[in-house]
C-alpha cells in the first residue's frame, strides 16, 4: 500500500497528497506534518516501534471538503486518491486513482467557494518593462488579457485578489515585487521557463477556441499576453478541469471603458472591502469561502446588494468596482431601473422567479468540467425552471435593456426536460450512491432494480416457507456487509434445523446458517446490486456529458440571468430608501441635493443622517476647500460625494434627493493616515506618495478627494504643503480636476482670495457654554477655528490636559512664536498657575553674545507699553530696526 501512496505522491511532488483507506483520508510523511500544524491534527505514526516510523494524520472522507478548504487558504495544492473499487471485492491491493487535483485558483465545489463573489487564477509574465497578464474566473469562465506597466499591475491584481498566480521559475523569490498591493498574499505556483513560448500560447490557444487564429479576439498584438493566458489554459487541463469548453472566448481589458478605482481608493472608499481586512496575511486569495463571506455592512456592496442570486451578487461588484464611461450604456441601465421601480408588480414578479434560481453560472461550470454531482443536475433543471418564469415576467417590460435581454434570452427548456427525464428529483450528492437515474430511462437498469425488489419479497416468502418447513417460528433470513445472507436459528431450536442447513457463523445465543438456495439467490442479487451501481454510475456520466454539450448556452443565460438581477436589485434599492435617477452627462458639472451616504444612512436611526447639498462647476469652483473640526464630517462628505458617483456610472439610482453628474474618468483619494511598514514607509511618505500620484495622474474629468494633506509632519510644513497642492491642482496645465479638499488648516482659506476657482466652504458647528454640537451641513464661507481642544475635550482627555491645551493655544494665537517658528511655549518652563492666563518667560530666540541685539532686548523690556501711543510705538520700532541692521 505505501508503494501505491509513493507512486502516486511521486507523479504529484508539489501537492498535499490525500490518500483514501477506509473511511479516512490519510496522509503521511512531510504532507501529514504540514497538516498537522495547518489543520489541528493529531500526529501519530505508521509502523510505531520501527526505527523509521513514518508520520501519519488523517480527516474523515465525508468531511474533507472542510479540511481541503483550509489546506487551499493556507496556500496549498491538493490532491485527492480515492478507492475506485469496492473493497470487499478486491483481489490483493484495493484500486486507487487521483480523482481531483485541487488548488486555490481552480476551485469549483460550492463548499469552498465564496457565494457573493468571483475566484481568479491569473499568470503574470514579465517583459522588459511592461507585463503580460492574463486572469480567469474558471466558475463564470470571465477570461481576459492585458499587458501594462508595473503600477497598473499591482491595481490590478489588488482588484482581482486572484487566489492564486502563475510565474516563470526564475522569478522565485522576486514575487514580491509583482504583487505589492495584494493585501492577502495569493498562492504562488511556478512554472517551467520553457513553456512560456509565445508561438506555443498562440497554437494552444486557438487549438481550445477551434480556430486558426487569434486575431477574432483583438488579441493577437499582445505577445507577453498570450504567454500568459497560454500557460494559464495548459495549466488548468494540467490539474484535470475537464474540456473547459466554458471558455469560449478572451477579452483584452482596458480601462478606457471603465471608471479607475485604484486599490487606494477602493480601500478608502470601501466599495467590496473593508478598510481594515481581517487575516489579510493569510495565504491562498480572498475569494474562499471561509471568512470572505461574512456579513459586513461597512462596504458598498453589502450596503446596497439587493440581489436574489449568486450570480447576480458576483456581478454586482464586478458593476461596482469597474463602473461606465459611456454615457448611453448608463442611461440604458437607468431607464431599466426606472420602469423596476415605478412598475412594482413587474419588479415583484420578476425578483420571485430571480429567487427561485440557483447558482446556475457555478454549476453549469462544474457541469462543463465534469464535475458536476448528480444534485447539481438537479439545481440546474430548477434553475432553469425559475429562469422560464423570469422570462415570462420580462415579456411585460418596456425598457431597451430589458427588451434587448429577452429577446436574446434562451430558456434552454431542452436540456431542463433532458435533466428531469434522466435525473431522479431526490438524487443523492454522488453517482456511486444510486437512485440517480429515474425508472424508465434505461430498460437494463429496470430489469436490474426490480431484480432488487424481487429479492426483497423473494426473502419474505423463503423466510416463511422454512418456517413451516422446519417449524421454527422464530427463524429468520437476514443480511450485513461481512457474511452476506444467512439463516439465524436461536439455541433452544437448533435441533430442529435440517440437513441441508450448513454452519455459518455461531453466537453467544444463536446459529447462522445457509443453504444452496440462498446462496445461489445472494450470488443472483448481489451480481444485479453491482451491475446495478456500475451501470448507473456509467449512465450518469453519459448523461452530464450530453448536457455539457449545451454549456455555451447555459452559461449565455446565466449572464442575462445575473444582468437582469442586478438591475432589478437597483429598483428594489431605489424604492426602498427613495434613491433617485441621477442626470449622467458630458459636462463637468457635480451637482447633487441633498445628497445622503449609501453606506452610513441605513446604519442609522430613520431620518438621522444629514444630507448635504454639492454644487460644483469646474468653470467657477473648481476646488472646495471645507473646512470644520475633526468629528463634525468632512470626510464623510468626501466619501459620499464619491459613492454617489460610483452607484450612478455603475447604472444605480442615487440617495440624493436630485443629482446632475459630468462624466468622472478616475476618482483619487487620500483619506486617512496608515503606514506601510512591510515597505519601509511611514504615515506621512504613504501620504505624500499618494498626494504624489494625484498630482500625476488626475485629469480634467477627474474627481479628486483630498482629506487632511499634510498632517503627518510639523504645523509648518503641512500647512505649506497643502497650500502648494491646492495651488498645484487650480493651476493644472492639463486640466483642473473637480476636488473637494478638507482641512483643519483654516490658514488655507486664504487662497480663495488669490485663486478664482476655489471655493471655501466650512461644517457648521453651533457653540454653547457647555461645548459644541456638530450640525453636519456643509454650508458655504470658511471657518478660522478647527476646535481641536473641544474634540479632545469629548473624547475624555482628563481636565487639567484640556485646561492646559486653552491656556497654550491662548499663547500661540496671541503670536509667541520665536524667530526660528517654533513655539515659545513648546521651549520654555511651564510656569505656574496664578488663576489668570500663563505668563510666558521671554526666550531671546538670537545669539546673546551680540551686543546690538542685547542693547535692543533691554529696551524692549524697559518700555512702558501703557503709555506708549500708537504712533510712539512705530518710531520706536524703526528706531529698534536700525540698530539691529
Amino acid at each position: 500500500m505505501m508503494r501505491q501512496y509513493q507512486a502516486v505522491k511521486r507523479e504529484h511532488p508539489d501537492t498535499i497528497l490525500l490518500f483514501r483507506m477506509g473511511d479516512f483520508f490519510e496522509m503521511f510523511h512531510d504532507d501529514a506534518v504540514i497538516a498537522s500544524r495547518v489543520l489541528g491534527l493529531t500526529l501519530t505514526t505508521r509502523d510505531k516501534g520501527k526505527k523509521e516510523a513514518v508520520p501519519m494524520a488523517g480527516v474523515p472522507w465525508h468531511a474533507a471538503d472542510a479540511y481541503i478548504a483550509r489546506l487551499l487558504r493556507a496556500g496549498y495544492k491538493v490532491t485527492v486518491c480515492d478507492q475506485v473499487e469496492d473493497a470487499r471485492k478486491a483481489k490483493g491491493l484495493v484500486k486507487r486513482e487521483v480523482t481531483e487535483i485541487v488548488t486555490p485558483g481552480t476551485v469549483l465545489s460550492d463548499a469552498l467557494l465564496a457565494p457573493d463573489r468571483d475566484l481568479y487564477l491569473a499568470a503574470i509574465y514579465p517583459d522588459g518593462e511592461r507585463f503580460g497578464v492574463a486572469a480567469l474566473s474558471l466558475s463564470s469562465g470571465d477570461f481576459w488579457v492585458a499587458e501594462m506597466e508595473h503600477e497598473r499591475l499591482a491595481d490590478e491584481m489588488d482588484l482581482l485578489s486572484p487566489a492564486e498566480v502563475l510565474l516563470p521559475e526564475s522569478l522565485r523569490g522576486r514575487e514580491a515585487a509583482y504583487l505589492r498591493a495584494v493585501e492577502t498574499p495569493p498562492a504562488m505556483t511556478w512554472v517551467e521557463d520553457w513553456r512560456w513560448d509565445e508561438r506555443e500560447a498562440r497554437e494552444s490557444l486557438a487549438r481550445h477556441f477551434g480556430t486558426v487564429t487569434l486575431d477574432g479576439f483583438g488579441v493577437s498584438h499582445l505577445g507577453a499576453a498570450l504567454r500568459s493566458a497560454g500557460v494559464l489554459i495548459g495549466y488548468l487541463r494540467s490539474v484535470g478541469r475537464g474540456n473547459l469548453s466554458h471558455i469560449a472566448g478572451v477579452t483584452e481589458r482596458r480601462r478606457a471603458t471603465h471608471l479607475v478605482l485604484d486599490e487606494i481608493t477602493r480601500r478608502n472608499l470601501e466599495i467590496v472591502e473593508p478598510a481594515s481586512r481581517p487575516g489579510a496575511s493569510t495565504g491562498g486569495g480572498a475569494s474562499l469561502a471561509a471568512g470572505a463571506g461574512a456579513p459586513d455592512a461597512t462596504n458598498l456592496a453589502r450596503a446596497v446588494d439587493r440581489t436574489n442570486t449568486p450570480m447576480g451578487a458576483r456581478l454586482l461588484r464586478r458593476w461596482l468596482i469597474e463602473p461606465l464611461l459611456d454615457i448611453e450604456t448608463i442611461r440604458s441601465r437607468h431607464a431599466a431601473v426606472r420602469e423596476g421601480v415605478e412598475r412594482r408588480p413587474f419588479r415583484a414578479s420578476l425578483r420571485s422567479a430571480l429567487a427561485e434560481v440557483r447558482d446556475l453560472e457555478r454549476g453549469v461550470a462544474r457541469l462543463v468540467c465534469e464535475k458536476a454531482s448528480p444534485r447539481d443536475l438537479v439545481e440546474i433543471a430548477r434553475a432553469l425552471r425559475a429562469a422560464a418564469d423570469a422570462l415570462d415576467a420580462l415579456t411585460t417590460a418596456h425598457a431597451p435593456l430589458f427588451s434587448g435581454l429577452r429577446a436574446g434570452w434562451d430558456p434552454c427548456s431542452d436540456v431542463a426536460e433532458g435533466i428531469e427525464r434522466a435525473i431522479a428529483e431526490d438524487a443523492p450528492a454522488a453517482a456511486r450512491d444510486g437512485g440517480v437515474i429515474r425508472d424508465g430511462w434505461n430498460a437494463e437498469l429496470d430489469g436490474l432494480r426490480a431484480i432488487e425488489r424481487d429479492g426483497r419479497a423473494w426473502v419474505v416468502a423463503y423466510q416463511e416457507s422454512e418456517r413451516t418447513r422446519t417449524r421454527i417460528p422464530s427463524l429468520k433470513v437476514g443480511f450485513n456487509r461481512v457474511f452476506g445472507y444467512y439463516i439465524e436459528v436461536t439455541r433452544p431450536h437448533r435441533d430442529r434445523v435440517p440437513s441441508d442447513y450448513h454452519r455459518k457463523q455461531t453466537l453467544a445465543g444463536a446459529e447462522r446458517y445457509v443453504t444452496e438456495d440462498l446462496s445461489a439467490f445472494e450470488e443472483k442479487v448481489l451480481d444485479a446490486q453491482d451491475r446495478c451501481a456500475e451501470l448507473e454510475e456509467s449512465l450518469f456520466v453519459s448523461v452530464r456529458s450530453d448536457l455539457a454539450r449545451h454549456g455555451a448556452r447555459l452559461r449565455a443565460l446565466s449572464g442575462a440571468i445575473a444582468t437582469v438581477d442586478v438591475l432589478a436589485a437597483f429598483a428594489e434599492l431605489a424604492a426602498e430608501r427613495g434613491y433617485v435617477e441621477p442626470a449622467v452627462d458630458e459636462g463637468q458639472e457635480v451637482a447633487i441635493v441633498d445628497g445622503r451616504h449609501p453606506v452610513l444612512e441605513p446604519l442609522l436611526p430613520k431620518g438621522a443622517f444629514i444630507a448635504n447639498d454639492l454644487s460644483m462647476d469646474p468653470v467657477v469652483s473648481q476646488i472646495h476647500l471645507i473646512t470644520g473640526p475633526n468629528m463634525a464630517g468632512k470626510s464623510t462628505f468626501l466619501r459620499q460625494t464619491a459613492l454617489i458617483v460610483i452607484l450612478a456610472q455603475a447604472g444605480s439610482f442615487v440617495p440624493a434627493a436630485s443629482a446632475r453628474l459630468g462624466i468622472v474618468d478616475r476618482i483619487f483619494t487620500r483619506i486617512g493616515a496608515r503606514d506601510d511598514l512591510a515597505r519601509g514607509q511611514s504615515t506621512f511618505l504613504v501620504e505624500m506618495i499618494e498626494t504624489a500620484r494625484i498630482l500625476h495622474q488626475a485629469t480634467a474629468r477627474s474627481l479628486v478627494l483630498l482629506d487632511e494633506v499634510g498632517r503627518g509632519t510639523s504645523t509648518f510644513d503641512g500647512l505649506s504643503i497643502a497650500w502648494a497642492v491646492v495651488e498645484s491642482l487650480h493651476e493644472r496645465p492639463a486640466g483642473a480636476p473637480r476636488t473637494l479638499f478638507a482641512t483643519h488648516y483654516h490658514e488655507l482659506t486664504d487662497l480663495a482670495l488669490t485663486l478664482p476657482r476655489v471655493k471655501n466652504f466650512h461644517v457648521e458647528v453651533k457653540e454653547s457654554g457647555r461645548g459644541i454640537v456638530f450640525l453636519r451641513r456643509v454650508v458655504p464661507g470658511a471657518t478660522d477655528r478647527s476646535y481641536g481642544i473641544h474634540v479632545a475635550a469629548l473624547a475624555g482627555l482628563p481636565r487639567d490636559v484640556v485646561e492646559r491645551a486653552r491656556e497654550v493655544l491662548r499663547n500661540l494665537e496671541a503670536g509667541e512664536f520665536g524667530a526660528e517658528g517654533l513655539p515659545v511655549i513648546g521651549r520654555g518652563p511651564r510656569a505656574p498657575r496664578a488663576g489668570g492666563p500663563i505668563q510666558l518667560p521671554l526666550v531671546v530666540a538670537h545669539d546673546p553674545a551680540d551686543p546690538a541685539e542685547s542693547e535692543v532686548a533691554r529696551e524692549i523690556r524697559d518700555l512702558d507699553l501703557d503709555r506708549l501711543t500708537p504712533l510712539d510705538a512705530l518710531a520706536r520700532l524703526a528706531e529698534l530696526r536700525r540698530k539691529l541692521t
